[in-house]
């Protein structure tokens, strides 16, 4: 889910971009592993000194934690015709695709009544509460097939964009969701977009790492992002991100890069996430989280014994909202900055050690927890606060778009 707060902790990386393309074409080198070999051709004489028949040729096969064989081929096959090429138009009527008010992405076809998933910053413009839909937004199927679709909302929080075409026009092939929860690093992943305006294209890799905090199109994280090393470049935004039974973990959705193209490191907006945000555009046209105010760093074994804090894990509470939800119930910041172990952290504050009687092991379960919540509900959260345990109730507010009064 995505973070209701700001964590410090969680600036991984020298640049990251969000990957739309102007609708230009490109000449892009082709980028994809392999997921078998042949080490002994059939037909390459046997060296073996036995008379019997020669032995069946050793294949090597990559498999998924399920258990499933990975094709890449096979995959892109069954799952290539939900995929589509998304052109999104600013301005005029004479905007053309190579009129810098025109740009790119890509996303896939959820259901059979014409629903399409892709990302926010595809289909809108512009910052914070100025964010603001596309004039007109067409999209491409496989068989060349283009029509126009309209915008049912956009969710900045998630970077999650929600369009709709009319099911009577164009045949549609649905994609199916697996639960992102399940996913594991190491497990190999597919990539279908538009990268450059090169449309479905195929990329693979694996996931790097499950859990990543990432940026979205507001002043907070997206949470639970999946990374990976399969090739994802700008164009590849709100395409699919498929596992080896070609079903939708996440979409593309940001890379992290020093060359202003792709470096190999690759986030995407996990699919239980999507699911959540489609809910809500779907029956309100936009989404709302909920909203606690805080800034948080994450308090391990070590740093633990420095400060003296009976606890070994948690969220360091190093900065709080001014009228904001934790304010106002009477959470403590920090006071006071430290440089420990390279790391630079603000401390005095309260420490989250559990939220609604689960454990907080790291700063970012924090921020799951309470984006599983709504605004006006109430969480409570167990604190350490100068040595000594206790409770306190906070009631949620509306996640704003921008910070303000900090």
């Amino acid at each position: 889910m995505p973070l209701p707060f700001r964590n410090r902790q969680t600036v991984r990386f020298r640049h990251s971009l969000l990957i739309p393309v102007l609708l230009v074409s490109a000449a892009m080198l082709p980028l994809g592993t392999g997921c078998g070999s042949d080490p002994e051709p059939a037909d390459r004489p046997s060296t073996s000194d036995s008379t019997g028949p020669d032995p069946a040729p050793a294949t090597v096969s990559t498999v998924d934690s399920d258990g499933k064989v990975f094709n890449p081929a096979q995959i892109y096959s069954d799952t290539v015709d939900g995929v589509i090429s998304v052109s999104s138009i600013f301005g005029s009527e004479a905007a053309g695709p190579f009129d810098p008010r025109a740009a790119g992405g890509s996303g896939f076809v959820l259901n059979d009544d014409g629903e399409i998933v892709t990302n926010a910053h595809v289909i809108t413009n512009g910052e914070g509460e100025e964010r603001s839909p596309a004039d007109r937004v067409f999209v491409e199927f496989k068989d060349g097939n283009i029509v126009a679709a309209e915008i049912l909302g956009f969710d900045p929080f998630s970077d999650v964009g929600l369009l709709k075409v009319d099911p009577d026009e164009v045949d549609l092939e649905p994609l199916e969701l697996y639960d992102s929860d399940r996913v594991v690093v190491g497990q190999p992943v597919a990539v279908i977009g538009s990268p450059f305006g090169e449309d479905h294209s195929l990329s693979t890799g694996v996931v790097s790492q499950i859990g990543r905090s990432v940026r979205s199109l507001t002043d907070f994280q997206i949470e639970g992002a999946i990374q990976t090393d399969a090739s994802i470049n700008p164009g590849n935004s709100g395409g699919p991100m498929l596992d080896a039974n070609g079903r939708v973990i996440g979409i593309s959705q940001q890379i992290q890069t020093g060359s202003g193209a792709s470096d190999g490191v690759g986030f995407g907006v996990p699919v239980n996430t999507i699911r959540s945000s489609v809910e809500q555009l779907r029956e309100n046209g936009e989404a709302k989280y909920a909203y606690i105010g805080v800034s948080t760093q994450p308090l391990y074994p070590q740093l633990a014994e420095k400060l003296g804090i009976d606890a070994d894990r948690g969220a360091i509470i190093a900065e709080v909202v001014k009228d904001g939800p934790a304010a106002a119930a009477g959470i403590r910041g920090g006071n006071e900055e430290i440089t420990f172990q390279g790391g630079r952290y603000t401390t005095g504050g309260d420490v989250v050690v559990a939220a609604d009687g689960e454990p907080v092991e790291r700063s970012e379960d924090l921020g799951r927890i309470i984006g599983g919540l709504s605004p006006g509900e109430t969480v409570t959260l167990e604190i350490v606060r100068d040595g000594k345990s206790m409770e306190i109730g906070i009631k949620l507010q509306e996640r704003p778009t921008a910070l303000s009064g900090r």
